[in-house]
């Protein structure tokens, strides 16, 4: 059964922003490439941070507003008018950016995007060089994956459980809903047969009609 990852779903033609890249030509790259990130490299296609449309949208925001500092200013503050003053993609970015390996599970670089509160994830090889990047909506491109595809990885799944009768489970897949139904030997089996499909990529939900002989569960 393949493993999905970013590498199966990730942007490779990467839309890109060097540090002295003026404000205007990052909007003019932002609307006219029809992307909502904008990784920034070096030279050698590090990843040095990312713009995204709201930090271009700060000197919109701020403008024509009073913005000297304030006495007592928070970081935020100091982060926010810094940007609203910005001239050049450096100066605008997120800095570090928050990236991901290449050949990282897409679970794993969901969960990453959820922790750190962001929406793109520029994925990196392994010498650190920007390999491609990532949406909220690439990640999601798993959920359609056509059922019947769906169902030969649970299939193959089942397989790989020890002591696991297949041919005494019955498969069906609907819109990405996996339904198990059928009679194992042992409640254990049914629980890691159900506990291992709900980990495949684009199973969105898993209805567990399994019966068993035995109920060996501990206590």
């Amino acid at each position: 059964m393949k493993t999905w990852t970013v590498d199966d779903v990730m942007t490779v033609k990467v839309v890109c922003a060097r540090a002295d890249t003026p404000y205007r030509e990052a909007v003019d790259l932002v609307m006219g490439r029809h992307v909502d990130a904008l990784p920034v490299v070096d030279e050698q296609d590090h990843v040095l941070g990312v713009v995204s449309e709201a930090d271009l949208l700060h000197k919109i925001e701020r403008s024509g507003a009073a913005d000297r500092p304030r006495l007592f200013e928070s970081r935020w503050h100091r982060e926010q008018r810094a940007k609203a003053a910005a001239h050049t993609a450096g100066s605008l970015m997120t800095s570090p950016a928050v990236t991901v390996a290449a050949g990282t599970p897409i679970a794993a670089a969901a969960r990453l995007m959820v922790a750190e509160g962001v929406e793109h994830l520029p994925v990196i090889d392994g010498q650190g060089r920007l390999a491609g990047i990532v949406s909220r909506g690439d990640l999601l491109k798993v959920h359609l994956r056509p059922d019947a595809d769906l169902g030969a990885d649970v299939r193959e799944m089942l397989r790989r459980v020890p002591g696991m009768d297949e041919s005494a489970v019955d498969v069906t897949v609907r819109d990405g809903v996996v339904k198990l139904s059928g009679r194992l030997e042992r409640r254990s089996a049914t629980v890691t047969a159900v506990s291992l499909v709900e980990r495949i990529p684009g199973v969105a939900d898993v209805a567990d009609e399994l019966g068993y002989e035995f109920d060996d569960s501990p206590g």
